[in-house]
């Protein structure tokens, strides 16, 4: 049996607009590049997917210029933003600049990956899967490694703005 589907896609814009009403957590991903320079983006896709394997993801743009960088480590970290990090959120999400120059906080880890100071937790992860989806790819790692931070209220993404989490009395 054939059928055809009527159904289309809502538009881009449409879509956008839409989606900037969900809240969502902000993380910086980062990594040592094949010749040794730290890279790292800003991710609001950020989520667990299983607990065995301890497993996470998040989406980068097929358009960044970080990912070929991030696509070839063996080795990165999810840096949980704490409320006080929105400018951290702003610079690793602009093209065309150093990510890591002053005022940037960060400090080798294991296998060298750069980790941000003053979030409120970090994963370790090696890869386990990346698939092409729509305009990006899906990045799956698997967790080797976590360490709590500094604690406080998370980085929050909405309406096309930085904020901070208020938990309810």
């Amino acid at each position: 049996m054939t059928e055809t589907l009527t159904h289309r896609p809502v538009n881009a814009k449409r879509f956008r607009r839409t989606l900037a009403r969900h809240a969502a957590g902000v993380v910086v991903v980062t990594a040592r590049s094949a010749d040794g320079r730290p890279v790292g983006l800003t991710a609001t896709s950020f989520s667990s997917v299983s607990l065995d394997p301890p497993l996470v993801s998040f989406y980068v743009d097929r358009s960044s210029t970080t990912w070929p960088d991030l696509a070839q480590a063996d080795l990165f970290a999810v840096n949980l933003l704490a409320g006080h990090q929105a400018e951290v959120a702003d610079r690793f999400a602009r093209k065309d600049i150093d990510r890591f120059a002053v005022p940037t906080a960060w400090y080798p880890g294991p296998g060298g990956v750069p980790l941000l100071e003053e979030v409120t937790a970090q994963l370790l992860a090696v890869p386990h899967g990346t698939v092409e989806i729509g305009d990006h790819h899906l990045v799956v790692g698997l967790v080797i490694g976590t360490r709590d931070g500094h604690g406080g209220t998370p980085l929050v993404y909405h309406h096309g703005r930085f904020g901070r989490f208020i938990p309810h009395p």
